[in-house]
């Protein structure tokens, strides 16, 4: 008999940050009888209408996400998700408004938690729709920074020290006030620079949230272009790499590295193998803190400029992990002792208790095996979600043919543009690199030798066991 199981959607936004471990999880769920559709989140979405009906697993539940999920259900596809951005985020109330809407809560049928944290943060959220499954499962990402998946990345690990020899890396997390296209950030600027209407990110904040966090960004970016060359200078036999988050404009950190010899600019590639490679890292409030922490590598939060709402309430938790610097003097010193091997990853039981807080599936069963448990348990692996009446079904695929046409347009337009910020964040990936990701994880865990993958269409994936 034909497999019957829910397709499982599975959609990848930033494919540095995400597609690894999704791969994993899809690779799971294969192995499980899943057929499953992976990729671009842009080209999914492009094909909502002709993929098979199945399970879409949403990063997030913000109202940006409403016609898309309202598109979904009436194509009969049923929606669970996890919040991206669960680890660093802002006090509740900002939150709810920033992050989750009435609309697109209603349209998902489970919610896979990172944590209990997570767990505790959206049991706060006034509109959480009555008995709406939360499942404690830990995150894929997560599991791709376990002790026993770190080979996965030797072979990147090796190359990235042969080629930078010993370097401090430098992660960047201001998007805010330096997208890659104007309207990703906190305002999108005016003919005269002055702030004008909300951007992306800052859709959901207070005006006084927004206005707050881009000074207070734009003042650690205006720390960090003075910091990368007062590394350089500081400590002249190691390389200094400045990775910049996937939604930012490389072009002020070009600027800087081309007044300096041993600064490079570089964002390829998962975060994960840099910072194994990295003799230390240096952030301010990017979830990279974090990651370095899980991973033992030392980590520093550099805080010449400091707010404690915005720096603790708000990116609070990779800073509490990581050493923190609130000068440059601080910071010499402090890298100095990592690079003699006097200091290790910071330590103590309060980190401790913070990350058992908010991460989970940090040992025992992996989190993709969670998630794909509550699949199976909720009868996802056994049938497809039911089909829809005609009418319904004709009405979601006109809107679903609508924004296809619309997004497209918009990628298009003159200028820089969606289509340049898409292939930014998920470049063309060959099937062959595909299958040797699948073949690393196969190795590393002896399994998934029955997992076959083809290419689906233009950035997308089938996965089958």
């Amino acid at each position: 008999m034909p497999n019957s199981a829910s397709t499982l959607i599975i959609p990848v936004e930033n494919q540095v940050r995400e597609l690894d471990a999704k791969l994993l999880l899809s690779c799971v769920a294969a192995e499980r009888g899943f057929p499953v559709i992976l990729g671009s989140r842009a080209f999914v979405h492009f094909e909502a209408a002709s993929l098979p009906r199945g399970v879409y697993l949403a990063k997030s539940m913000r109202s940006l996400s409403n016609s898309m999920f309202r598109i979904l259900r009436l194509l009969g596809h049923e929606i669970v998700a996890w919040e991206e951005e669960a680890l660093v985020h802002p006090p509740p109330d900002t939150y709810f408004t920033l992050r989750l809407s009435p609309s697109t809560i209603r349209n998902v049928s489970h919610i896979f938690a990172w944590g209990q944290e997570n767990v505790d943060l959206l049991q706060q959220y006034p509109q959480l729709p009555a008995n709406m499954p939360i499942h404690i499962t830990g995150n894929p990402r997560g599991d791709i920074l376990r002790p026993e998946m770190r080979p996965y990345f030797d072979t990147e690990v090796e190359k990235l020290r042969k080629l930078y020899g010993n370097f401090i890396l430098i992660n960047t997390n201001f998007t805010e006030v330096n997208p890659f296209i104007p309207n990703v950030g906190l305002f999108v600027p005016s003919k005269d620079g002055q702030k004008s209407r909300r951007g992306q990110a800052g859709i959901g904040m207070s005006r006084e949230f927004a206005d707050g966090l881009w000074d207070h960004k734009q003042a650690i970016l205006e720390d960090f272009k003075q910091l990368i060359p007062a590394l350089e200078r500081a400590f002249p036999d190691l390389t200094i790499v400045v990775r910049p988050h996937p939604s930012e404009n490389f072009k002020v950190y070009n600027e800087i590295a081309a007044k300096c010899r041993r600064v490079k600019v570089i964002n390829e590639g998962n975060v994960i193998p840099w910072l194994l490679a990295a003799k230390t890292m240096v952030h301010n409030g990017c979830t990279t803190g974090l990651e370095a922490y899980a991973l033992g590598v030392p980590a520093i939060s550099y805080l010449a400029t400091f707010n404690e709402y915005y720096d603790y309430e708000f990116q609070g938790l990779p800073t509490k992990l990581s050493y923190q610097s609130f000068n440059f003097e601080e910071l010499q010193h402090t890298l100095t002792g990592i690079l003699e091997g006097k200091l290790g990853v910071a330590r103590g039981e309060e980190r401790k208790a913070l990350i058992d807080y908010y991460l989970a599936a940090q040992n025992g069963r992996l989190a993709c095996e969670r998630i794909v448990d509550i699949l199976e348990e909720n009868g996802y692996g056994k049938k497809q979600p039911p089909s829809p009446p005609v009418g319904t079904f004709v009405q979601g695929w006109a809107l679903a043919k609508l924004k296809a046409s619309v997004t497209n347009l918009n990628m298009r337009r003159p200028g820089p543009n969606r289509l340049s910020y898409h292939d930014h964040r998920f470049p063309e990936i060959p099937l062959a690199e595909i299958e040797q990701k699948i073949a690393r994880f196969g190795r590393l865990l002896n399994r998934f030798g029955n997992i076959r993958v083809k290419q689906h269409s233009r950035h997308l994936f089938r996965i089958q066991g």
